[in-house]
């Protein structure tokens, strides 16, 4: 059976992803399933549920209610609790079952915005997709809401898309690339979404360029092109010589209005080391390597976009496949997720990159900032541990 995993785990559900995205936002989010599933999601998914509160819920779906239709009882609930918090909007997401019943979200968003009076958004998640899928529609959703189209463009100015604790597993290098940004002559307009809430989405329009970090904010980045005129460059700033080049490649986007993929870029060379991760972070990791004189390549288990993966790269996304591309590449040196350990090639050395999506907490204190030169030194040091690990 294609797509069955025995030995590593799944990545984190479009659910999570959506409640990844709207965490800070100030709204209230709605997970249509049965009981328990909250406590899954702050358990695995989400490293600021014990600091920071949020209105999650989840509908506690039963089986009776499934069967019977009982749509009444959860957008009574929806519309109760939103009277209770006062939530700036509303937003509902679903599950394997609601999807399996036929629930109408679209439809169920309307009837709690005209009983409730607040704002409220339909996403479309049934739990059979990856995170970065609903976070992708949720934060595109956001941005279409409150982006003001008038707002007046300030150079050298710029939104972060797509930054999520999945990703980059807490605030700190989110916090980083900030810092990057500010340290080469760009002000940071609003950052989707770690740091900032409403007021800052809705000067989004004015940044002059959009720098994309995780195929989460693609979507958004895309409308902010087609509604805004804003280019966008898709790469987080990894390693001294790949952050110089982002950091040029945004200047080019915002002096010719282009949109670029220095994420994508590869040595010709052989490559020897393979990187397992989400597309656009993990594919600016394999471009730090190839700029620095060691070719790698990029292997994709999850969503991505044309233009994002790089001639010789894989999108592999089931545990064989996975396998098979590995075995097909021969790399030396495996950059990925403590957990894909048990399927690598005997021979492949494995330096270990825990990502919140795929391990949640096991390694959540493993999880380093890799911005900027700190990937260089990093990298660094996990080559001379596995140099001292092999020695007899």
């Amino acid at each position: 059976m294609k797509n069955i995993a025995s030995i590593i785990p799944c990545y984190a559900a479009d659910t999570s992803g959506v409640c990844a995205a709207l965490y800070e936002l100030g709204g209230l989010i709605a997970v249509h399933d049965a009981s328990g599933v909250n406590s899954t999601y702050a358990t695995h998914d989400e490293p600021r549920w014990e600091d920071q509160p949020s209105m999650i819920y989840v509908s506690g779906l039963t089986e009776l209610d499934a069967i019977l239709g009982n749509d009444e009882k959860f957008i009574a609930d929806v519309v109760s609790a939103a009277h209770d918090q006062q939530p700036a909007f509303i937003a509902v997401c679903g599950s394997p079952m609601p999807m399996m019943i036929g629930f109408d979200f679209d439809a169920a968003a309307r009837e709690i915005e005209r009983r409730s009076g607040i704002r409220t958004f339909s996403l479309h998640t049934n739990g059979m997709h990856a995170y970065s899928e609903g976070a992708s529609e949720a934060l595109l959703t956001v941005l279409a809401e409150y982006a003001e189209p008038d707002a007046e463009k300030l150079p050298h100015s710029v939104n972060i898309l797509g930054a999520l604790p999945l990703d980059f597993g807490g605030p700190a290098p989110v916090q980083s690339i900030r810092t990057w940004l500010s340290e080469n002559g760009f002000s940071v307009i609003s950052c989707l979404a770690m740091g900032d809430g409403i007021p800052a989405f809705r000067r989004a329009a004015a940044a002059s360029v959009n720098l994309v970090v995780s195929y989460s904010g693609l979507a958004a980045a895309q409308y902010c092109a087609d509604c805004f005129g804003t280019p966008y460059v898709c790469g987080v700033p990894v390693g001294a010589a790949f952050s110089a080049q982002l950091a040029e490649a945004l200047r080019n986007a915002e002096r010719t209005g282009e949109n670029a993929y220095p994420c994508a870029v590869r040595s010709d060379a052989a490559a020897r080391t393979a990187v397992i991760g989400e597309s656009i972070y993990a594919g600016s990791m394999a471009a730090a390597l190839s700029v620095s004189g060691h070719p790698a390549r990029l292997i994709c288990p999850l969503p991505y976009a044309d233009g994002i993966l790089a001639d010789g790269d894989s999108d592999a996304a089931s545990e064989d496949a996975i396998a098979a591309a590995l075995a097909a590449m021969q790399p030396e040196t495996v950059i990925a997720d403590p957990l894909y350990r048990f399927i690598l090639p005997k021979q492949a050395k494995h330096i270990r990159l825990p990502h919140y999506a795929f391990s949640g907490r096991c390694f959540e204190t493993q999880i380093p900032d890799l911005t900027a030169a700190r990937f260089d030194a990093w990298l660094n040091a996990q080559v001379m541990r596995n140099h001292k690990e092999d020695r007899p």
